[in-house]
Formats: C-alpha cells, sequence, structure tokens
C-alpha cells in the first residue's frame, strides 16, 4: 500500500504496518466487499449484524432473485415480505425493519441518493447515520468505508479479540477505543483501510480463533498471547 511506505509513522503506527503487511504477505487481496453496488453495500451491512456472511450471502441472493435490492424495489416491498427474503440472515423482522427505517431515511434526507448522502463532509455523514435507528459505529463505518470510499475504519469483535491478543488495546476496549488506534496511527486511506479490515478477519477466522490456533501464525512471532502458550 503506497500510503504506508510513504507515511512517517509513530511507534504504534510502524507495529501496525508490520501487522498489515504480515497478514498481507500471507493471505493477498482479499477484494472486499463483495457486491455488486453501494447500495448492495448497504443493506448487507445491515444484513451482517450478528449473522455469518454466508447466511447474508443467501439473503442478498433471495433479495436479487425477487429483483428488489435497488432503492425502489426496496421501497415498495412490504416489510413481511422483505422479512420473509432476508430469513436466512437471521433476526429477519429486526433487520427488515431496520432496512425499512434506513431507506426511508435516505429517501427523505437525501432524496433517495447515497451519491447525495456521500457527498457531504464525510465525519458529518457519520454523525448522522448514527442517529438512524438500527445503525450502529460498525455497521456505519462499513457503509461509509465500503459503499462511500469514505477513510474510517471499521471494527468488529475479531480486531479487538486480535489486538487485545497483540497488546495494542485492552481487553475492555470499547469500539471508539479501538477504531481510534487506527484512525490516530495509520494514514486515513481507504484502500488501506478497505484491506486491513478485511485481512483482520481472514487472520481471526485462520487463526486468532476464540480459541487461537497459534501454529503456522503469521503473526506469532510478535504476538504476547502466542509466545505465552496461545491463552487469550
Amino acid at each position: 500500500m503506497k500510503a504506508l511506505t510513504t507515511a512517517s509513522l509513530s511507534p504504534t503506527g510502524e507495529r501496525l504496518k508490520t501487522v498489515f503487511l504480515h497478514l498481507l504477505e500471507r493471505f493477498g487481496p482479499r477484494f472486499w466487499w463483495p457486491a455488486e453496488t453501494p447500495f448492495e453495500v448497504c443493506i448487507g451491512a445491515i444484513l451482517t449484524q450478528n449473522t455469518a456472511w454466508t447466511n447474508v450471502e443467501k439473503a442478498i441472493s433471495a433479495l436479487k432473485g425477487a429483483d428488489v435490492l435497488t432503492m425502489e424495489g426496496i421501497e415498495a416491498l412490504e416489510a413481511g415480505r422483505l422479512a420473509e427474503l432476508i430469513r436466512p440472515a437471521g433476526y429477519y423482522n429486526v433487520k427488515s425493519a431496520r432496512i425499512k427505517e434506513f431507506v426511508g431515511w435516505l429517501r427523505e434526507r437525501h432524496g433517495g441518493s447515497l451519491d447525495v448522502l456521500f457527498s457531504g463532509a464525510w465525519r458529518e455523514v457519520r454523525r448522522e447515520l448514527l442517529k438512524v435507528r438500527g445503525i450502529g459505529p460498525e455497521t456505519c463505518d462499513a457503509i461509509l468505508l465500503y459503499a462511500g470510499n469514505k477513510p474510517t475504519f471499521v471494527v468488529d469483535a475479531y480486531t479487538r479479540r486480535l489486538f487485545h491478543r497483540l497488546g495494542l488495546v485492552p481487553a475492555d476496549a470499547g469500539y471508539d477505543e479501538t477504531r481510534l488506534l487506527f484512525m490516530t496511527h495509520l494514514p486515513g486511506d481507504v484502500p488501506l483501510f478497505n484491506e486491513y479490515h478485511a485481512l483482520i478477519v481472514e487472520q481471526c477466522k485462520v487463526f486468532c480463533r476464540a480459541r487461537p490456533l497459534c501454529t503456522g501464525c503469521p503473526l506469532a512471532p510478535q504476538c504476547p498471547t502466542s509466545r505465552s502458550g496461545g491463552h487469550t
């Protein structure tokens, strides 16, 4: 990533850079987020709440099969029918309501246009998005980064787990504290944040699981948890 090679980084930033480069070498580019349109990213970001991505893929496929994965298509659907289509993603009634809430807000506030939404200063857009019912920080940042190409870092449970084990955030670090680690010590670069988040997810699926698999882990040499025997 060019942003990493040209930036002057703090010692913590250098550690984050080293982690990124090791993960990139091990896993290669992840080409995330898998979506055809920014609107699909937004819907996927809501659907992925509290479920595995494989379940989201089934729900997205159902929406596409019904030819309703558009702003107008979602608007025209009854909430009950939307819930039926997204059933594979779990919590389908809650997520149906959240999708409807988001789409209604987008129509009312920005004429139904993501281009209009994302044309504003991204920090202000973030504050506005966080006021929408059902849009928490992770969903908000995923929408901004992957649909809007805005330089905000997405944090999830994987991120907190991995960087606690690496000794970079405390065990009880919340979303904002963990996000600040990246926002403060790395250049605000969309391709970097995009790839870094995707690599963290892959690392935690393969190695840094709830019960860590330290053998063969690309981060083992610099990980205090690995050196102490792999205990969280």
